[in-house]
């Protein structure tokens, strides 16, 4: 608990992720020898923020992404959004420039973004949502589960992992761009033919709370009907808690790898979320502690 803590507490609007990936990068340096497989980590200049770790013999990928949504500042306190952020006028938002620590809220006039900071705040200043973590016995509430807890369901994959890469990539909410060279990068080294995206998707009328992790049949983008039937049998066969997603919008790292030139099959699986992209975004416990058994489960069958 004391790392999702931590984790929540970082600040890594997209664009903005080299805290969080040196945060997980400590992390991941100080429990490998414990995991059942020490990886092999790339990381550094060569790959900007992302972070690469190479289990055993790869068959399958699992991607988490470490950004988030947010906001810059303009000119005459004036904000543009980082990917797409619930826009609630009054909502908290916190940020540092070079003249000090940022507090402020957001203020919405005829559709223009402000903020109402007593100061003007340097351009280019990323701010963030303030984080109001509840961690409760049943569900998790705050800012960023979006994708912190990908990134926590990533890592807890770590620890048994034999065979597969796990990759913590950039830029996902605001468009994308790691992907291509993330790609390019393991299949020169360690090729794969299917990924997994750890990822967060949406409380809707047919996926709901305690229903366990979400299968996505598709989002905007639709995976191939014989990958999603294998990993469909094995959900069935791991006697784990799931809910098949069918929704007609949205996107993941998955979309890059559809439209990449490699010819890999790819799934997104993830528990769902209320109040998605807000400061009070909530999880059940029951379907995290479901998403990560069913990728242990998975990245073991695949």
């Amino acid at each position: 608990m004391k790392f999702l803590k931590d984790l929540f507490d970082i600040r890594s609007v997209s664009g903005d992720e080299s805290e969080v990936s040196q945060f997980l990068l400590n992390t991941i340096l100080q429990r490998k020898d414990s995991w059942k497989v020490a990886p092999i980590i790339y990381s550094g200049e060569e790959f900007h923020d992302c972070i690469l770790l190479k289990f055993g013999s790869p068959r399958t990928a699992v991607f988490a992404h470490i950004d988030t949504i947010g906001f810059m500042s303009r000119y005459e306190n004036q904000l543009v959004t980082v990917g797409g952020p619930e826009l609630v006028d009054g909502i908290s938002l916190v940020g540092e420039d070079n003249m000090g620590p940022i507090a402020c809220k957001l203020k919405i006039y005829n559709g223009d973004l402000f903020h109402d900071f007593p100061r003007a705040i340097e351009r280019g200043t990323y701010l963030s949502f303030e984080q109001n973590l509840k961690l409760e016995q049943d569900f998790i509430q705050g800012a960023y589960l979006d994708n912190r807890l990908g990134i926590y369901n990533a890592l807890e994959l770590c620890e048994e992992l034999e065979n597969g890469w796990v990759v913590f990539s950039t830029y996902e909410e605001h468009g994308g761009g790691s992907m291509p060279f993330l790609l390019d990068f393991i299949m020169k080294n360690d090729p794969i033919k299917q990924a997994l995206i750890s990822d967060i998707t949406w409380v809707t009328e047919g996926v709901g709370h305690g229903g366990g992790v979400a299968i996505s049949i598709r989002d905007k983008y639709i995976p191939r009907r014989k990958f999603l039937n294998k990993l469909i049998a094995l959900a069935i066969e791991s006697g784990i808690d799931y809910q098949l997603e069918v929704e007609d919008a949205g996107g993941s790292d998955g979309r890059e790898i559809q439209f990449s030139n490699y010819a890999i099959d790819w799934c997104f699986i993830g528990a769902p979320e209320d109040n998605v992209h807000s400061p009070n975004e909530i999880v059940a416990v029951h379907d995290l502690q479901c998403m990560i058994a069913m990728y242990k489960y998975l990245m073991t069958h695949l």
